[in-house]
């Protein structure tokens, strides 16, 4: 049973939901069950969601969440992100919880990726 009142499922933009699927697949082992041409859902990454056709993206400069994924090497997953068609728009940088760094996507969507602090901070 789904607990009630709490996040359950996200929703993205993709302008080329193919290049999205392929991107997400490649660098984060994410599969997709397609609905039609224009709908892609995803499962079992935290939360469950989808990509849907659209020519917007979802970027936290004009006020969308920013989504923040977890690993726990964080310069080797930079380096695929990129290798994979992403672009790093924040290099790794420190926070008082960690470190992460902030990336967009084939379609243009913004995440971030965030880990553990180094043991000598």
């Amino acid at each position: 049973m789904t607990p009630k009142n709490t996040i359950n499922y996200i929703e993205f933009h993709a302008r080329d939901l193919e290049a999205t699927k392929q991107f997400f697949g490649n660098v984060f082992g994410w599969t997709f069950e397609d609905f039609g041409p224009d709908y892609s859902s995803f499962s079992n990454q935290g939360v469950d969601g989808g990509f849907f056709r659209s020519e917007h993206a979802s970027c936290s400069d004009t006020g969308a969440a920013l989504i923040v994924l977890y690993t726990d090497e964080i310069e080797n997953l930079e380096a695929q992100i990129v290798r994979a068609g992403g672009t790093i728009t924040r290099p790794i940088f420190s926070f008082p919880g960690g470190r992460r760094f902030h990336f967009t996507e084939p379609s243009g969507n913004e995440l971030a990726v965030w880990t553990e602090p180094a043991e000598d901070q």
